[in-house]
């Protein structure tokens, strides 16, 4: 189940390891200030190959993403949620800490601004909130053989990829028969993934601490159909009608991996063993991030 650290003296963090992207704006330019600031600081840093491009490689140690946990006891990621989801995937199964700096638009998940880069030196003296986030393993298989495999912070999308045209699937939930679809498409998320496209299906927002798991049609054929919240430990199956003809189903995670297919697959879902940590400075507030970033009317 997802937990928020009470405020406290947390340990300290020495080894900093920093990705980011060269696509988002801005990120080179913040990545070569949070450098220097970091080596003020007297703090180790290392990064990957791409990452260290967008920097002087002086007092810089460049290792493969997936030997970073290694050398370093938190991992900063420059970018928009995007980004932040892309390391996940590295973060989670090295057990490192992640803490987010925004450069993209909305910034669920990515809570320092580039002009408040300051707050990091009291997150690295041990100032800051620690949460835990979970993730969902995705599999799909076609008669037995498996297709694709993967994880997700956000979410598991099915969806209709070529044309404007109708899925046909049936979900069960812990070999129990729930409903048949006729949509666009389906959206599993988690409570972190509730802010994200599921909030454009017309999705519930879940708190993060919720374990819990929502499943969201897409334009359903119907008037009938409703978001679906289950307990987080669920197991999920879709199967994707096998009667459809000339329709290309697709399966994607977290927005980053899409994968083809086969009319009469089945994808399983579950929650994934392994937890995410997320790092928030210490007067984080999640109500105050959700009226900030969906423009909720201030108090009256």
């Amino acid at each position: 189940m997802c937990t928020t650290a009470k405020k406290m003296k947390n340990p300290p963090f020495h080894q900093v390891a920093l990705i980011g992207r060269n696509k988002v704006k801005g990120v080179p330019e913040t990545l070569k200030v949070l450098k220097e600031q970091l080596l003020s600081l007297n703090r180790s840093i290392f990064t990957e190959e791409q990452t260290a491009g967008m920097m002087d490689n002086h007092n810089l140690t460049i290792l493969p993403a997936h030997r970073l946990k290694e050398k370093a006891d938190l991992l900063i990621v420059v970018g928009g949620d995007g980004s932040l989801l892309s390391a996940a995937h590295i973060a989670v199964s090295q057990k490192l800490p992640v803490l987010g700096i925004n450069r993209g638009n909305s910034g669920f998940l990515t809570d320092i601004s580039p002009n408040d880069l300051l707050k990091i030196n009291t997150i690295l003296e041990g100032d800051y909130k620690r949460e835990t986030r979970f993730l969902l393993e995705m599999t799909a298989k076609y008669k037995g053989d498996i297709i694709t495999q993967g994880i997700a912070l956000n979410d598991i999308v099915l969806f209709q990829g070529d044309i404007a045209k109708m899925l046909e699937f049936d979900i069960s939930i812990n070999d129990y028969f729930v409903c048949s679809q006729r949509a666009d498409g389906l959206i599993v998320t988690t409570p972190t993934g509730s802010t994200a496209y599921s909030l454009s299906g017309g999705g519930p927002i879940l708190h993060p601490e919720l374990d819990a798991i929502a499943l969201i049609a897409m334009f359903p054929h119907t008037l009938s159909s409703r978001p679906i919240v289950v307990q987080a430990h669920s197991r999920i199956k879709i199967n994707i009608s096998p009667r459809q003809r000339n329709i290309s189903p697709s399966v994607s995670n977290d927005g980053q991996y899409r994968v083809t297919l086969t009319t009469g697959s089945i994808i399983f879902i579950r929650k994934y063993k392994h937890l995410l940590h997320l790092i928030h400075p210490s007067d984080y507030n999640y109500y105050d991030m959700l009226r900030h970033k969906l423009g909720w009317q201030e108090k009256l």
